[in-house]
């Protein structure tokens, strides 16, 4: 059977062993499989790094934390005090927690493990291009 009433392939990924790349945030990630509504990826952060803190033009991600303890600190446009809504999330693993569009995001790694989650993206990921640095609560590194 071809043409456009074909179903789309199935895809199967074992998570790689090395990262594919580094996230503009700092975390390092492995990307996993995509569908036209969404992609999903493996973060990572070792101990006792942040990320940069960034706030992403056009999708919003879930993410489901997997290892390690840290913090993720949200922000949606307006921020606090003048009427945003702004808070900090424990991370252990079971979390699950939204990043809806425009909203600034950084995240820490607090304990002697890496932080490590699954995050999806709807839509798919765009590239480097879409997250853009903003000021967060800690410094970098």
């Amino acid at each position: 059977m071809t043409g456009p009433t074909q179903p789309p392939a199935f895809r199967t990924l074992a998570l790689p062993e090395h990262p594919d790349v580094v996230a503009p945030d700092g975390s390092d990630v492995r990307v996993l499989l995509s569908l036209a509504g969404g992609s999903m990826a493996h973060f990572e952060l070792a101990p006792g790094r942040t990320s940069s803190a960034v706030r992403h033009r056009s999708v919003e991600e879930i993410w489901f934390v997997l290892s390690g303890t840290g913090r993720m600190w949200r922000c949606t446009p307006g921020g606090s005090p003048d009427g945003g809504l702004e808070d900090v999330t424990p991370l252990h693993p079971g979390i699950c927690l939204t990043i809806p569009v425009g909203t600034a995001f950084q995240f820490r790694a607090d304990g002697d493990a890496p932080l490590a989650a699954v995050g999806v993206t709807m839509p798919p990921w765009p590239g480097p291009d879409e997250a853009e640095p903003v000021d967060g609560p800690w410094p970098a590194g």
